[in-house]
């Protein structure tokens, strides 16, 4: 069973960057998709990015297009999220989620198609 922990969240200040560790482990990496979501206090769950199985499809979500970067090590079991410019309304738990869709070459944002879900790492950008 594919298990997911989010690492690598913490306070930053406006304009700053952070990187979003997930490790997986239980599991080959893979046959996974996986995807980023978030969630500010008060707010629904939202998608951030997503990233096929081999990594060579991606999808952002239009807030952080131009901002944020997907990507994944399969050999090393890990999937990152590489956050630049951060703007206080980045603020939220981020989650980290995958589901298997075959040998489908694909990746959605649509939280109900994830299977697994991480505990969530915190984000604050603030001054």
């Amino acid at each position: 069973q594919l298990q997911l922990v989010e690492s690598g969240g913490g306070l930053v200040q406006p304009g700053g960057s952070l990187r979003l560790s997930c490790a997986a482990s239980g599991s080959t990496l893979d046959v996974y998709s996986f995807a980023w979501f978030r969630q500010a206090p008060g707010r629904e769950r939202e998608g951030v990015s997503c990233i096929s199985r081999s990594g060579g499809s991606t999808n952002y979500a239009d807030s952080v297009k131009g901002r944020f970067t997907i990507s994944r090590d399969n050999a090393k079991n890990t999937v990152y999220l590489q956050m630049n410019s951060l703007k206080p309304e980045d603020t939220a738990v981020y989650y980290c989620a995958a589901v298997d869709y075959g040998t489908f070459e694909l990746c959605a944002l649509i939280a109900a198609y994830l299977e697994i879900w991480g505990q969530g790492t915190t984000v604050t950008v603030s001054s």
